[in-house]
């Protein structure tokens, strides 16, 4: 009896225990399920599973968003409209800043926005405000986007300081914007035959890497509208037209492929070139000329002026060089540069010429005995400075050949009041020889005709030169 009495007491405490712990532990899931359930409903209107909420609060809004957008619901690994028609994708762009182009690599640097439009009904969403959602590159890695690339590039890179550069926007219909900041440098074929006098015409390519036009269409979002440029400064070029295009490319094993092309054209500036090479070449040129005024005895001053001359042009022509791609063709700058190197060359190979006739010239006057036994032609040839040419007893210029004259000739039926008329005056040219000996005993004529010939020449050369390629 006292048995049964503890047994029952036993059951009593247990059951107490039991409804106690039990209305508690229920109090509280009633608790939570209610604040799960309003605070999911007025953030999102909807409800969210207690294990997703017990994840970090930083994801909760991706979460949503992709549950939003059915994300998960579709395989975004195949285009919109997979088996349909091919799909249209739009596309603008706005040049940011075109950041060096190099003559050496042939490649120019530019960076840009890149923009993207399509439409995919799998993102569509119902919303009554018709307001589109904003998304960062996170998302972009769980749907499809266009695989665009750039042809002919060389290096580029999205920017992502402090986070990448990509924004996406999707609105409840399924239209999609889809914007990159990009850097790319890219290959640009140029043709320096008028350098530094010319001009550039380089584009930037895009295409779809996988899609070929049976897939993707690419096309210019609003026609020549969608290219849009900032004011871009360039140290070295001015930029005279943008303008955008679009083509087909073919290749034998995938087909034809839309194309989009970014077209500006550079003219180069001048001036700086004016300053580095041009003006520095002219100098150099003026002063190898410098040379016809100097006595034709000062050696020394001479051929140090000519040779200071012809390796201060090879300086100039190297650094010219160094500085531009090893092309198979001639430039207008090479053409220039080599013409006024061979000008300065041949002031050098005039006095050569002066000073072999002037030797000449002295030694058949001490053979005639025409100079002093005392003058030493050694020393006339270093010349000071102090010795003249009417030091020395030049011989005259050798006189012309007589003339020729026919003798009068009368007939019967002349009339013997009647003059005859005078013949024809007949003049016997110099020969070849007679010349050469004339320059001999004459040398001091040869830089007469220099200090005009080659002043004419050059600028001559000059009118030719800029107005071929101007």
């Amino acid at each position: 009896m006292k048995v049964d009495v503890l047994t029952c007491l036993a059951l009593a405490v247990a059951s107490f225990v039991a409804v106690v712990t039990g209305g508690r532990s229920s109090g509280r899931r009633k608790h939570k399920e209610v604040f799960i359930g309003d605070d999911s409903k007025f953030k999102f209107g909807g409800r969210i599973d207690y294990k997703l909420k017990k994840q970090d609060s930083t994801k909760t809004l991706l979460i949503k968003s992709e549950q939003l957008l059915n994300i998960e619901e579709h395989d975004f690994a195949m285009r919109p409209g997979f088996g349909g028609a091919a799909i249209p994708v739009g596309i603008d762009v706005q040049v940011e800043s075109i950041d060096s182009i190099s003559e050496v690599n042939m490649d120019f640097t530019m960076t840009l926005y890149l923009r993207h439009y399509w439409k995919d009904e799998r993102l569509s969403f119902p919303s009554q405000t018709n307001l589109s959602r904003t998304f960062d590159s996170r998302l972009v890695k769980k749907i499809w986007v266009p695989d665009v690339f750039f042809v002919h590039s060389k290096r580029s890179f999205i920017h992502d300081t402090t986070m990448e550069n990509i924004m996406l926007r999707v609105y409840p219909d399924g239209n999609i914007l889809y914007s990159v900041r990009v850097t790319v440098t890219a290959l640009c074929s140029m043709d320096f035959s008028s350098f530094p006098l010319d001009t550039q015409n380089c584009s930037l390519e895009l295409e779809s890497y996988a899609y070929n036009e049976n897939d993707l269409m690419l096309y210019w979002k609003n026609g020549n509208d969608s290219l849009g440029t900032e004011e871009i400064v360039l140290s070295q070029f001015f930029i005279e037209h943008f303008h955008a295009s679009s083509g087909l490319a073919f290749y034998g094993s995938t087909g034809w492929y839309n194309r989009l092309f970014i077209n500006f054209i550079l003219r180069r500036h001048i001036f700086f070139f004016m300053l580095q090479t041009y003006f520095p070449t002219m100098l150099m040129v003026v002063l190898s000329w410098v040379s016809f005024w100097i006595d034709r005895r000062a050696v020394p001053a001479r051929v140090s002026l000519g040779i200071t001359t012809v390796l201060t042009m090879s300086t100039i022509i190297t650094g010219v060089s160094s500085s531009m791609p090893q092309v198979s063709y001639v430039k207008a700058v090479d053409i220039y540069m080599w013409t006024s190197f061979l000008f300065v060359f041949l002031s050098v190979i005039e006095y050569a010429a002066v000073n072999y006739c002037t030797t000449l010239e002295e030694m058949r006057k001490m053979k005639r005995g025409k100079i002093p036994s005392t003058f030493n032609a050694s020393q006339a040839m270093a010349f000071d400075g102090c010795f003249h040419d009417n030091d020395i007893e030049l011989t005259p210029f050798p006189r012309m050949a007589p003339t020729l004259t026919s003798e009068p000739l009368t007939t019967p039926t002349q009339s013997p009041d009647i003059r005859p008329t005078e013949g024809t005056r007949l003049r016997r040219q110099r020969s070849v020889r007679e010349n050469v000996d004339l320059l001999v005993n004459n040398s001091h004529m040869i830089d007469s005709y220099s200090r005009l010939a080659f002043p004419l020449s050059y600028l001559l050369f000059n009118i030719i030169y800029w107005i071929l390629y101007s």
